[in-house]
């Protein structure tokens, strides 16, 4: 039977027909109902992802601020300001600010480039967290040089839960 609307030379568009967009959709929906393990981070995968940014070069403490409370009720919006003590000239400058955290599926969380214009060093986001675990800034400095600071948070609700179990 022809249509109305579409002269009978005309065939409509062609696409997946309703048996294969069924079939394609219900293979979707078994690979989705596999069993997921629990992604969970180490202190090992923190290393290894500091190490990816700082190399062999020695990582000193101190010049690194992280503003972060102590405390939160809901992991998935924890507010952070990291701020670097740094007078921003061009001779002594930040050039980036790292972020990581110890127990999120992925450890490394933001990198910021930064150079002597931006006038401060501080960079401030929102980041979601697991579980209670310690977040870390890492400020690479125009010399060379990586300074460190960290933080301590406790996480009352979870965020990054991976278990769909």
């Amino acid at each position: 039977m022809s249509s109305p609307f579409l002269p009978p030379c005309e065939t409509r568009a062609t696409g997946p027909s309703r048996r294969q967009f069924l079939a394609g959709t219900a293979g979707i929906g078994l690979v989705a109902g596999l069993p997921v393990g629990s992604v969970s981070a180490t202190t090992m995968m923190l290393e290894e992802a500091i190490r990816g940014v700082v190399g062999e070069a020695a990582l000193h403490q101190g010049r690194v601020t992280l503003d972060v409370p102590p405390l939160v009720e809901n992991g998935n919006a924890v507010p952070l300001t990291v701020t670097v003590d740094s007078p921003m000239s061009e001779a002594d400058h930040v050039k980036a600010i790292h972020v990581f955290n110890e127990k999120n599926p992925q450890p490394y969380v933001i990198g910021v480039v930064l150079g002597p214009r931006a006038g401060k060093a501080s960079i401030s986001t929102r980041m979601k967290l697991a579980d209670a675990q310690r977040v870390v800034g890492i400020a690479e400095m125009s010399d060379g040089s990586f300074w460190s600071g960290e933080a301590h948070v406790i996480v009352t609700i979870a965020a990054c839960v991976e278990d769909l179990n």
